[in-house]
Order: C-alpha cells, then sequence, then structure tokens
C-alpha cells in the first residue's frame, strides 16, 4: 500500500526556497542542513492531497504559516553560520597546537 502523505510545512519551505532561487544557488550539503533545522522548529501538518490544501486553504492560515518558515529559517541561517565559525575556530585550535 502507497500512501501519499506529506508535511506541508515541507511543502511549503521547499517552495519559499525554490522562489528565491536558493535551489540552485546553495550547496546541496548545506541546504540539507537548512531544511532540516528549519523544519525541526516548526510543526507538523500532515496533508493527504496538494491540490485540495490549496483549494481549501485559508489565506490568513497560509500567510501565518510562511511566516513562520521565514522566522524559522532565518534563525536556522544564524544557527548553521555560528556553528560553522564555531568549527572553524577549533581546527584552527587545533592546528595551531599541532604545530607547537
Amino acid at each position: 500500500m502507497h500512501l501519499d502523505i506529506r508535511n506541508y510545512y515541507e511543502v511549503l519551505l521547499m517552495e519559499i526556497l525554490r522562489d528565491e532561487g536558493l535551489m540552485e544557488e546553495l550547496p546541496e550539503e548545506y541546504l540539507a542542513d537548512l531544511c532540516c533545522v528549519t523544519l525541526n522548529q516548526l510543526p507538523v501538518r500532515y496533508i493527504r492531497h496538494l491540490v485540495d490544501t490549496y483549494f481549501f486553504e485559508n489565506y490568513q492560515e497560509l500567510h501565518m504559516m510562511k511566516t513562520e518558515i521565514y522566522d524559522a529559517l532565518e534563525k536556522s541561517r544564524q544557527f548553521l553560520k555560528a556553528n560553522l565559525q564555531k568549527r572553524l575556530k577549533e581546527e584552527a585550535e587545533i592546528a595551531a597546537a599541532q604545530q607547537i
């Protein structure tokens, strides 16, 4: 049996990333991390049929969901940037210690 069940926040996140050109612009590994960190901040809303969701969707609810996604995306970018800076600093400290 194949069930077509999806998380609507995931669908909307992919649409936002595609609309902003980030799907082509960002490295695949970074994009995967960005998506995971972002989706982990958001609630889950399962859907079966995307077409039905578009038809019955309330504009205010959709706007609220997209706002949540944009907020989570910004936090995710900051988190990943801080994590990268921390890792680079640690690597530099290890390299400096090995030279002694």
